[in-house]
């Protein structure tokens, strides 16, 4: 069945649907899916050295750098090791998607200030369970995600080869 009046859009929600499509998890997202979305992304300004969330918090929102810089730490030894910097566009915390999950990294404002867009977790899951289209798409671009990651730690363990024990890492226990 055709659909003879499609929905338009302002102008506001076209940029919208544009800057979440930056981030992988909603890059092959139509714009009629990411419409569903919108009512629940939330704007809030955060300033220098200012924690978005700490290693080992409950997983409750995605968020998307819209201005300055965020940087992802892990705490190792009573100090923070950089994971990586992320700039306008930039989605963290992706891992609230999954059900009952906690925080793997610290995430921490490193400009003076910076926007970020906040989709909380129970607004996410309200989507993807009405929405099952929507669902696999997201967690279809989750475990490409999630395989890229896999892939580039193998990389760099085979160019430094005894730095970790790999075998850790796929071993049944939590260590």
């Amino acid at each position: 069945m055709f659909k003879i009046f499609k929905k338009s859009y302002t102008e506001k929600e076209k940029f919208q649907f544009s800057f979440l499509r930056k981030a992988k998890l909603f890059e092959n997202l139509e714009d009629d899916e990411l419409f569903h979305l919108l009512p629940y992304v939330y704007e809030r300004k955060y300033h220098r050295d200012e924690v978005v969330f700490f290693t080992g918090d409950p997983s409750h929102a995605i968020y998307i750098v819209k201005s300055g810089i965020v940087g992802l730490k892990l705490d190792v030894a009573d100090d923070f090791e950089k994971l990586m910097t992320l700039r306008s566009g930039g989605l963290f915390g992706d891992n609230a998607i999954l059900p009952e999950t906690n925080r793997t990294y610290t995430s921490v404002v490193e400009t003076e200030s910076a926007d970020i867009y906040v989709i909380p977790k129970v607004n996410i899951e309200e989507v993807m369970n009405d929405h099952p289209v929507i669902k696999a798409k997201i967690m279809t671009n989750f475990a490409e995600i999630y395989n890229d990651y896999v892939t580039k730690l193998f990389k760099v363990y085979r160019t430094t080869v005894g730095f970790f024990d790999l075998n850790t890492v796929y071993s049944d226990s939590d260590f």
